[in-house]
């Protein structure tokens, strides 16, 4: 295991992008966990990566930069800069780490400048900058950090910038100078169709808001989303005709922010609406939790029985037809496609009912390796994962009381056993199998919406961790920190995480909306987690043993 205690000091190994003096993270101790000299130096300047021993830069184990001449001979292909994934099947992985190959360290980090270091929304990552100068923004460039900051850890009407940050080294490279509400998790994706991507969230006030992929305002609606705080913006095509709709809790835009429609079930504040096909039309249904509706706003089915909450869509019965886990104020519940309750308002952990303790995201993924998802929930006290039917395969402490916070997971050696995540008040922790921390590093938080995300940000052929912090008791943590293992042997994730209900099939590489989404739940049956790729494609791991 290992065990890391890495303080927030002055004289830290670690430059921190964005600031006039380089200050970041140290380790007092041998801890497993060292520190690479990445971000933006002193004198303005970016700092490369750095092996362990403080060497030179070592080589990316993999770089999809280059040509076809650049490859050694019975290396692996050069992959395309265009996206080659439809994301129509799913097939084995076939690369596997070495079983030595989990030791990170810290990537970079960065501290908002101007008064706002705080972060307390879920970072997204994507291609918005053409990094190699060659006129294209594809895979081919280094993908970026979005983050928003403020000068406060969630207080309600308060504004906050866009930052767009260099995978790579924690650069910065612009902040969008418009006001937006540092409670909304933004989205990202190709609204317009125009090969680039959008970034969309709300103002304060509630008005929704999409600026082009170099900060430049695109447009600003003149709906209120009235549930504003703390809310999650998602982006689909949910009638399948080529334009994207923008979904905001109950409200629904076309791709130029005028209203579609607003369901009169209303999911409240801190709702992050979910989008799958549930009765297999085709088309895309609005999920509210205890609601669904077409994609002309018709209802499609209500269970007023159920509490608001946040809803995730997953098999977790076998059968052909997704179900619908809700996670609210009550506890769990989960519904049939069509609404039904199977299951409603159980607490396993005996967290008992109190301001947010369940009302948390839930991930699904295959947490033990034996090929039938599972899906995790914090719970206050823990972080647990559990059977379909609610029965607990472990729980781990943690210390949430103050929010609404999400986890994440990865199979990060390829050994068929994903690897779970969870940011807390006081720490980011990884754990195994079975729920033993693996890593735990400081972050503070009064934990709002954020939760950490796995991409391969920095194009290198393997995956980071993005995790953001903000004030908590008086201390502060760096806004964003990068994770990743000290040689880069981790497998490959997308180059891609772009809203707070990512589901994989919902968005390509390059950030186009598909016009036709595949169905999560019956190719990957994951959600809030990312998937492995080798050749351009999206993979499944196989099981363990």
């Amino acid at each position: 295991m290992v065990a890391v205690a890495v303080a927030c000091g002055e004289s830290g190994q670690s430059a921190t992008g964005g600031n006039s003096e380089a200050t970041g993270l140290t380790d007092p101790e041998p801890t497993g966990l060292s520190v690479s000299a990445t971000g933006t130096g002193t004198d303005g300047g970016t700092l490369g990566p750095v092996d362990s021993s403080g060497g030179t830069a070592v080589d990316p184990k993999f770089d999809v930069g280059g040509s076809a001449g650049d490859v050694e001979p019975g290396g692996p292909p050069t992959p395309s800069c265009k996206v080659v994934d439809d994301m129509d099947a799913v097939g084995e992985c076939e690369a596997e780490a070495p079983p030595d190959s989990f030791d990170p360290e810290i990537q970079w980090t960065w501290t908002g400048p101007n008064g706002e270091p705080y972060s307390i929304v879920t970072p997204l990552v994507g291609n918005l900058t053409d990094d190699n100068a060659d006129g294209a923004i594809d895979l081919c460039d280094i993908p970026d950090v979005v983050t928003v900051v403020a000068n406060s850890s969630g207080a309600p009407g308060v504004a906050g910038h866009v930052w767009v940050l260099d995978g790579e080294t924690g650069t910065p490279h612009f902040e969008i100078p418009t006001p937006v509400d540092h409670t909304v998790t933004p989205a990202i994706g190709d609204i317009d169709g125009d090969g680039l991507m959008e970034i969309v969230t709300a103002v304060p006030g509630g008005q929704l808001v999409a600026f082009e992929h170099d900060g430049a305002m695109k447009w600003q609606g003149t709906d209120i989303w009235s549930d504003v705080y703390s809310g999650a913006i998602a982006l689909a095509d949910l009638d399948n005709d080529g334009d994207v709709e923008i979904v905001a809790a109950n409200f629904v835009t076309d791709h130029t922010g005028v209203r579609v429609f607003t369901a009169p079930t209303v999911a409240g504040n801190w709702s992050a609406t979910a989008v799958a096909d549930l009765d297999d039309d085709g088309d895309l249904e609005v999920v509210l939790g205890n609601a669904a509706y077409h994609h002309d706003g018709a209802l499609m089915w209500s269970n007023p029985g159920i509490g608001a909450g946040y809803p995730q869509i997953a098999d977790l019965d076998d059968d052909p037809q997704p179900e619908v886990l809700v996670t609210n104020n009550n506890g769990l519940s989960l519904l049939e496609h069509d609404g039904t309750t199977i299951y409603q308002d159980l607490r396993p952990t005996g967290d008992g009912i109190g301001f947010t303790t369940w009302l948390r995201p839930a991930t699904v993924h295959d947490f033990d390796g034996d090929e039938i998802a599972e899906y995790a929930v914090s719970s206050a006290n823990h972080y647990t994962v559990y059977e379909a039917n609610a029965a607990i395969v472990w729980s781990a402490d943690v210390s949430d009381q103050s929010g609404i916070a999400a986890g994440t997971a990865f199979d990060f050696l390829g050994d068929g056993i994903a690897e779970a995540m969870y940011a807390d008040e006081n720490f980011m922790f990884i754990f195994d199998g079975a729920g033993a921390p693996l890593l735990q590093i400081p972050r503070t938080s009064g934990t709002l919406s954020e939760y950490p995300v796995v991409a391969d940000i920095d194009n290198d052929g393997s995956s980071e961790i993005v995790v953001v912090s903000n004030l908590y008791l008086g201390a502060a943590s760096p806004t964003v920190q990068v994770i990743r293992d000290v040689e880069d042997r981790w497998i490959q994730a997308r180059r891609i995480w772009n809203q707070h209900t990512y589901h994989v099939t919902n968005v390509r590489e390059d950030g186009t909306i598909p016009q036709h989404e595949q169905p999560h739940h019956s190719l990957l049956n994951t959600f809030r987690t990312n998937a492995q790729i080798e050749d351009g494609g999206v993979c499944k791991p196989p099981p363990a043993g």
